[in-house]
Order: C-alpha cells, then sequence, then structure tokens
C-alpha cells in the first residue's frame, strides 16, 4: 500500500480514523476541491461545505471514479501483466465493487437495463484505451497511488486531498499526476485542475522539502499530456494565495453571505433551483455550522475520488 502522509512530521489523518493528534494550534482544514468550488462560487461552496446538501452523481463523474479505481487496480499487477487487455477484465468487477460500496451508484440505471449498463462499461474501456496511449504503465512503478496527503500552513490551516499518482525518479524527482476523463479542457477548466495539482504540489513541498519537477495531467478521452513545472517562488505565492481564499471563507461564513457568480460551469451545477441567479432561494443558514469544522479537518476528507 502506499506511503501515510505526514503533519509536520507527525502521522496525518486517516479516513474513518483518528490518526495522530494534530498541532493545537490547527482551526480548520481544506481540501483543493472546496478551496476551488469557493474559487468558481461561493454560494456553491455553501451548499457542498455548510448545507452539505446532497448531490446525486452524474453518469460522467460515476464513470471517472469507475477510470480511476481500474487504474489504481492496474498497477497491483505484475509490470509485465499491465496490458489493456488486463486493464479491461478489471472494468467489470471495480464497478461491481463501487456499487457494493457506494449504493447510489446504482440508481444511475434503471433496474434490469442491461444495455444502458453495458454501454457504460463499454465507454469506460474506451477511456483506458486513451490512457494506453499516452502511458505504458509497464515500464512505471508508482511510489503512491490514491494518497491522502496533508500539511499545516500559516499554523492554523490543514490542507490534504487525494492524489491520484505520485512517482518518484531514482534521483528523487517527484512527478504528480492526475486522470483526467474528460476531454482536453478550456482555459476556465484547466486552470481549476491546475489549482489542484498545485495544491498537492504545496503539501509535497511542505512536507517533504522537494518542489515537485513535473506536474502532469493526463486527459484520457482524447489522449493528451499537459505537463507542468512549478518552483518554491511560485508554491509560495501559492501558499499566500490558499491562506487568503481561507480567511476570505471565514469573512463569508462570519457574515453568513455566500453570493452567486454565474459562469458557464453554472449548467452543470446540482443545485440550480436553490440559486437567487435561476430565481431560487437558498435554504436558511444553519444554525451552528462552521464552514469547515475541525472535527472534519481531524479525520480527513471523505474518500478517494472527492477531490478529483
Amino acid at each position: 500500500m502506499t506511503a501515510q502522509p505526514v503533519i509536520d512530521g507527525q502521522e496525518a489523518p486517516t479516513p474513518g480514523g483518528s490518526g495522530a493528534a494534530l498541532p493545537p494550534t490547527v482551526r480548520a482544514s481544506l481540501s483543493p476541491s472546496r478551496a476551488a468550488d469557493f474559487k468558481t462560487c461561493p454560494l456553491l461552496y455553501r451548499f457542498r461545505s455548510i448545507d452539505r446538501l446532497p448531490e446525486r452523481p452524474s453518469v460522467e463523474q460515476a464513470r471517472g471514479t469507475l477510470v480511476h479505481a481500474v487504474l489504481e487496480r492496474l498497477f497491483d499487477l505484475p509490470a509485465a501483466a499491465r496490458t489493456p487487455a488486463a486493464a479491461g477484465d478489471l472494468v467489470a468487477p471495480q464497478w461491481d465493487r463501487l456499487v457494493t460500496e457506494e449504493p447510489e451508484l446504482a440508481g444511475l440505471f434503471d433496474a434490469g437495463d442491461e444495455a444502458a449498463t453495458a454501454e457504460f462499461l463499454r465507454a469506460a474501456a474506451a477511456l483506458l484505451e486513451g490512457y494506453f496511449a499516452v502511458e505504458d504503465p509497464r515500464r512505471l512503478e508508482p511510489a503512491e497511488r490514491e494518497s491522502l496527503i496533508s500539511a499545516v500552513v500559516d499554523d492554523e490551516l490543514l490542507i490534504r486531498g487525494y492524489l491520484d499518482r505520485l512517482d518518484v525518479a531514482p534521483d528523487g524527482a517527484l512527478r504528480v499526476v492526475d486522470y483526467k476523463t474528460g476531454g482536453a479542457p478550456r482555459e476556465a477548466f484547466e486552470a481549476r485542475a491546475l489549482f489542484q495539482l498545485k495544491f498537492y504540489a504545496l503539501v509535497l513541498w511542505r512536507t517533504r522539502g522537494v518542489v515537485p519537477r513535473v506536474l502532469r495531467l493526463l486527459y484520457l478521452k482524447d489522449a493528451e499530456v499537459c505537463d507542468y513545472s512549478p518552483d518554491a517562488d511560485e508554491l509560495l505565492r501559492f501558499e499566500r494565495t490558499v491562506v487568503a481564499l481561507w480567511r476570505a471563507i471565514e469573512q463569508a461564513t462570519a457574515r453568513q453571505d455566500f453570493r452567486p457568480r454565474p459562469s458557464r460551469l453554472c449548467d452543470w451545477c446540482s443545485h440550480q433551483a436553490l440559486c437567487p441567479t435561476f430565481g431560487g432561494t437558498p435554504p436558511p443558514f444553519p444554525v451552528a455550522a462552521p464552514a469547515d469544522p475541525l472535527t472534519d479537518a481531524r479525520s480527513g476528507p471523505a474518500a478517494p475520488g472527492a477531490d478529483e
């Protein structure tokens, strides 16, 4: 299994477990997904992090979760066995496992609609073909997969999330790899994806003292690779941005003022019925719901894939 992440030299909290005690100054936690939510639309952040409104997974999201699961399991096989056929053979068993662990996924298709399920699995297998077009997993031995990494910044904020894969070269150089199952993005989506990877790079720099040499996005649908190389000065500026973002979240929470920020991303939002932009009314603000409770910080993020 993957190595356990650390916080200031201590073991980080693990999903579903208590982990080692965090520094007593830590008051809150933030993941790249929730940080990106606030940047995209403060009201979306509120709906997800404060109101905690349920969101039914879409077929596209479920397909992405499935492909991530297959690619993680692929590296459990001996190197020579990591072939396209072997990956294809993992699709159906991994879907069965996911449906068992996450029953809400079973509701994506009508009961007995075997044709829809078969098409869903076929589309996932096609995305795996895109993966093999850009990488040869027989030549790779990832250091970590679906790994929870965490760090404390500004003495008070725990930043954490799951990275898809971490490769470590013989000279110690780090490469963070993130699988994207959509097409190569327009500018708005690419900025969000790089924000997520810079978040991970900052955690790795703060916990291991090494700036990742490469942040790699693999766009499986289009079989494209996007590489980005940060430096320490850039990550230092990014750290200030993350801390400032959290301060803004704290202020919005204190004022109970999370305003919508309309954009092209509204087309994919699950909460249009409650959004003033679309004529809706948000629910009453929770009486006692900090933006990111410390208890949530100490238990870690929900599950792998939550920050995808």
